[in-house]
């Protein structure tokens, strides 16, 4: 259930922050935009490119979901716990889980074991932390130049009043 109300979130938000970064950048322009502007801007590009593969991710797992929910004819083992090569493995899966942090789709076996299906192609969750990292980055650096500019703005107009 929470996994069906994660996707449109993430979509909005994704959506929500590719146009603040492209808005701030059209509302001064281009050329207009100072450093501070472009860092904010840049920041929330590329916490939209986070949250959107995270948001991919999701719908992946979605559909292993539905898949492993799946009954009838062919449904056990539980088809997302399927890898090719691994059919014993396979074979003592009894339940699965689902991880958010990192996203994966976890078969559990047996014996109190588990491992991740192939669900969630392998470059979701890197490249989810990567462009994160990058926005924090982005924004932290805009907050200490906009926070160093208006120090100096302050001491100018301080001797002169």
């Amino acid at each position: 259930m929470v996994l069906l109300l994660l996707i449109p979130v993430g979509l909005i938000t994704a959506f929500g922050l590719a146009g603040y970064g492209f808005g701030g950048l059209g509302r001064v322009g281009v050329r207009g935009a100072g450093r501070e502007m472009w860092l904010r801007c840049l920041g929330s590009l590329l916490g939209a490119g986070a949250v959107a593969v995270y948001t991919w991710g999701l719908l992946l797992l979605a559909g292993a979901v539905l898949e492993a929910e799946d009954g009838g004819t062919d449904s056990a083992p539980l088809r997302p716990c399927r890898t090719p090569g691994q059919w014993e493995r396979a074979l003592h899966v009894i339940d699965y889980d689902v991880d958010y942090v990192p996203l994966r789709f976890v078969c559990e076996t047996t014996g109190g074991g588990s491992f991740a299906a192939d669900a969630v192609p392998g470059y979701v969750n890197p490249v989810v932390v990567g462009f994160a990292l990058g926005a924090v980055v982005c924004a932290g650096v805009a907050a200490v130049t906009g926070e160093m500019s208006q120090r100096r703005v302050g001491s100018r107009e301080k001797p002169g009043a």
